[in-house]
């Protein structure tokens, strides 16, 4: 049988040393079964385990192995639309309840790191950077829709304010978020994992789910065994494949490429990010960037559409780096990798039921860090009949892409290439 490695990234190379976890051979029973160890199929497991739930974890590859072990590794609070395109969309009751969850995901994070001592380098502070005075007017607002939900953490930053903090001469302003923050991503997903099995939880590796049998009490196959359960939860996200079609239709897999610097020395690493510090820009198409625990910066931005490997990752995101900081031209790239994730239409969450007894959430849309341990509590809570938090997710409208599968990365691409224009010319 075929055993999927971790890709050559900088965080499987610092990953925390854990022995491999086995393959499902044979016939399990279980209360639920947990289709993908990333962080929303470990904090569903988490918060089931933690409210007496018989839970078995189905892993195709490794702990990790998809977005939530290849992440840029920061912790940005609300969702990939913010509070106030939800509130036009669904109106204001249902908008005030997911408000009030778009801060959550980060505290749990943090209560999970504390209660179960996971070793992931939690810093915190993220900042929202603004190329144009037109994006900061956008972070002012954003700052007052926050305050609005209970977010007090914040704190604008002017020209010289935002110098103090990224030494990157192409912002006008920002937003710091004390709430925000980073971490090693596979680190904070494998210590999740031992955190599961230390509740009586159990995690099968390179145990892919090929089949799901439906019904009263429903089956899902792996190659080699197969696990009887009154729930699934299905947790794939942009790596599910065709599992379940219903979800692959309304979905698409998009890549982000990540590079990785050599170690940068005390001196120069706080000379870019002194209070270090993670940062994104404003921009459709995004960068991002921080320090690692050992001073290295991690690089990432880029989208390719239907998330296909690109040929040189270095090629792509070393001269946007090199934007920020041209004072890195000598630096040494480490490591380069690409990981997948999921976009819907509306850049909003799919949450739902699939019958009475098979529970999903997929398309983060690149802002699945938070949403994913929020997203786990959600789905935790149905499953014990608390379902208004639930439903006020899956209440959210979702549509198919325009022409199916087969077209839909082309579109996607032609919008991104035409929010690139907006980027590139202030509007």
């Amino acid at each position: 049988m075929a055993n999927t490695p971790y890709p050559e990234s900088y965080y499987a190379a610092s990953a925390n040393a854990v022995a491999p976890r086995p393959v499902l051979q044979g016939d399990v029973e279980t209360d639920v079964c947990v289709i993908g160890a990333g962080y929303t199929g470990l904090s569903s497991a988490l918060f089931l385990l933690e409210n007496g739930f018989k839970v078995t974890v189905l892993e195709a590859a490794k702990v990790g192995f998809g977005a939530s072990g290849r992440n840029g590794g920061q912790i940005v609070n609300s969702y990939s639309r913010d509070i106030d395109v939800i509130e036009r969309s669904v109106g204001p009751k249902q908008a005030q309840l997911l408000g009030q969850m778009a801060f959550e995901g980060g505290r749990i994070i943090r209560e999970r790191v504390a209660k179960y001592n996971i070793q992931c380098d939690l810093k915190d502070g993220g900042v929202f950077a603004a190329i144009t005075a037109k994006q900061m007017g956008h972070l002012e607002s954003q700052k007052r829709l926050w305050e609005r939900f209970g977010h007090t953490q914040l704190e604008l930053l002017d020209q010289k304010r935002i110098r103090d903090v990224v030494a990157c001469d192409q912002y006008v302003g920002g937003m710091l978020d004390m709430s925000g923050g980073h971490i090693h991503p596979l680190n904070l997903a494998l210590g999740e994992a031992a955190a599961v099995e230390s509740l009586g939880g159990t995690i099968y590796e390179q145990s892919p789910a090929v089949r799901i049998e439906r019904g009263a009490n429903p089956v899902v196959h792996t190659p080699q065994g197969k696990v009887r359960a009154k729930f699934i939860i299905v947790a794939g996200n942009a790596y599910l494949g065709n599992l379940v079609p219903e979800l692959a239709a309304k979905s698409m897999p998009c890549g982000t490429q990540v590079i990785t610097t050599e170690p940068l020395g005390d001196a120069l690493a706080k000379s870019l990010l002194p209070q270090d510090y993670c940062v994104e820009d404003c921009n459709y198409l995004l960068d991002y960037y921080r320090l690692t625990g050992d001073k290295r910066l991690v690089f990432g931005g880029g989208v390719v559409y239907g998330a296909r490997d690109p040929a040189n990752i270095e090629a792509i995101i070393r001269p946007k780096m090199l934007k920020a900081f041209p004072q890195l031209k000598d630096v040494k790239i480490d490591y380069a990798w690409t990981g997948n994730f999921l976009l819907t239409l509306s850049r909003l969450p799919q949450v739902g039921r699939l019958g009475d007894n098979i529970y999903y959430s997929q398309g983060c849309s690149g802002h699945g860090v938070t949403y994913t341990h929020l997203a786990g509590k959600v789905l935790a809570e149905a499953l014990r009949g608390q379902a208004e938090r639930f439903d006020a997710f899956a209440d959210l409208p979702h549509y198919p892409f325009p022409g199916g599968q087969l077209l839909r990365t082309p579109f996607a691409a032609l919008g991104a290439w035409y929010y690139g224009l907006r980027d590139k010319f202030g509007y």
